[in-house]
């Protein structure tokens, strides 16, 4: 099952994608934000599914690739091919990678690499605000 949006449908304008969010998931989606650590409704979800863009519905990550990192946000080791954009993020003196949904360009938190956490060696941090879960039926 999926919510995605039609392509034909999504906002064009910030003042369009604020109408349509709540005020939290557009300063997170819209404006980078992040999302206080350990208060998301996913951090320690186990619930098999997908989870898709909460701004689009576009699927972002299977539950299967899923894992407890400690870091307080939701953390996946893989994201579904095609889903995610990748841009060099260096604020607060540090250079991280941030990730967004490929088709609606959302803000959905940053990838880490090297921390020998997955066999995969990748951790996605993502704010629960910028997803929702799709269980499987």
């Amino acid at each position: 099952m999926t919510n995605e949006i039609p392509a034909d449908q999504l906002p064009t304008t910030e003042d369009e994608w604020k109408a349509r969010l709540d005020p939290e998931e557009f300063r997170v989606l819209r404006q980078a934000g992040t999302e206080r650590a350990f208060t998301g409704e996913y951090t320690d979800t186990e619930t098999p599914g997908m989870y898709a863009c909460r701004a689009c519905g576009a699927q972002l990550f299977s539950s299967d690739t899923k894992f407890h990192s400690g870091c307080g946000w939701p953390s996946f080791d893989e994201a579904l091919p095609g889903a995610i954009r990748y841009i060099e993020d260096r604020t607060f003196g540090m250079v991280r990678t941030e990730v967004r949904c490929a088709r609606c360009d959302s803000h959905l938190g940053h990838v880490f690499y090297g921390e020998r956490q997955t066999p995969k060696d990748t951790r996605y941090c993502i704010n629960s605000i910028s997803m929702r879960l799709n269980p499987d039926t």
